[in-house]
């Protein structure tokens, strides 16, 4: 596992989340669209762009869920770290704001920390589903070039100087 390219994907991924998670205040429509994407697609996104540019090579089936698997998460985490103060903050100075909701979980310590866990155990719903979707990424890019990865291909980049 390049460990590399999995900071790379936790960087973009976090950019595409703080971004749905800004598009997302706009109104309660952009609000299920973004929470949609970053829940189901926003792996087969990133991968996709990684794919395009040439930033990503060759990768197998189990590499894509992994790959999904953390996008989702980070993007996920992104997008709730983003959206909930902003909401917040507008349900406080626009009453009839409707996305303001969240407004009322800070009103302790014992619901910040509710909302904490429930944007750790949502990340890893999103990380379940965009590992999924990042599986079938990889599994349609195997299809599409007919190029798979060996499972014993030697991917050390050991070599000796004679």
């Amino acid at each position: 596992m390049n460990l590399l390219l999995l900071k790379q994907l936790s960087i973009v991924s976090l950019f595409a989340g703080i971004i749905l998670g800004l598009v997302g205040v706009v109104s309660y429509f952009t609000f299920v669209i973004c929470v949609m994407l970053a829940m189901l697609c926003v792996s087969v996104f990133v991968l996709i762009y990684f794919k395009r540019n040439d930033l990503i090579g060759i990768i197998n089936v189990r590499e894509g869920c992994i790959f999904g698997a953390v996008i989702g998460f980070v993007a996920f985490c992104g997008f709730s770290v983003v959206f909930a103060p902003i909401s917040m903050i507008l349900g406080w100075l626009i009453p009839a704001y409707t996305l303001g909701f969240l407004r009322f979980f800070m009103g302790s310590f014992g619901t910040f920390v509710v909302m904490f866990f429930l944007l750790l155990f949502m990340g890893g719903l999103a990380a379940l589903f965009n590992g999924f979707s990042g599986l079938v990424t990889a599994y349609v890019f195997e299809l599409i070039t007919g190029i798979k990865k060996e499972n014993n291909e030697n991917t050390s980049i050991d070599f000796e100087i004679k």
